[in-house]
């Protein structure tokens, strides 16, 4: 996986009626694209993600 800054980050819902979850990539930690990411999510929480299976980048 790999992504830019500016990118969207979107965390699919692993369990029934959980929401799935969006943001966009303010920064990439690692020097050739690849996680961890600090993500500012839609709901305004921002936080450091090692993306799982479960996460897709969409580039902008």
């Amino acid at each position: 996986m790999n992504a830019a800054v500016g990118d969207r980050l979107l965390v699919h819902g692993n369990t029934v009626g959980e929401r799935d979850r969006r943001g966009e990539i303010m920064e990439v930690l690692s020097p050739d694209g690849g996680p961890p990411y600090m993500v500012r999510f839609d709901d305004g929480h921002t936080g450091l993600v090692f993306p799982g299976p479960d996460a897709v980048v969409v580039p902008k």
